[in-house]
């Protein structure tokens, strides 16, 4: 008796836990877990790819009008930026690279592939286009 108690006790558990354990959330994060990110680098564009990445994590303390706090540094318009590629500060700073201000300041860094557009777009000549 104490043996088909037991059984029954273990059986009703395991459909406990794998009620709990199987559900829709669960199956959607494993799937995005094991799906590779793409991220398309080449023919890096000025205006359709690195202005979205500065609009979201740069031009909040670096664009016209913010600069405040942010040592003067303003990369609204292609050519302020470009003064921060050609020292090396742009990819310096995004990169979190030794001897460079981390950016964004006192934030997480970047997504890898918005790092690797902007690095991409530096070694691409960072085209005006």
């Amino acid at each position: 008796m104490k043996r088909i108690i037991h059984v029954a006790i273990m059986a009703t558990t395991g459909v406990i836990l794998f009620s709990l354990a199987c559900t829709k959330k669960n199956e959607t994060e494993l799937v995005q877990s094991v799906t590779p990110v793409v991220c398309i680098t080449d023919s890096m564009s000025y205006s359709k790819d690195i202005v979205p990445i500065l609009e979201s994590n740069c031009y909040g303390c670096h664009g016209n009008g913010n600069t405040g706090g942010s040592g003067g540094i303003n990369l609204d318009g292609y050519a302020n930026l470009k003064v921060r590629v050609d020292n090396g500060e742009l990819v310096g700073c995004v990169t979190h690279a030794p001897h460079f201000v981390p950016m964004p300041f006192d934030q997480p860094k970047m997504p890898d592939c918005e790092v690797s557009k902007v690095v991409a777009w530096v070694n691409q000549g960072a085209k005006n286009n």
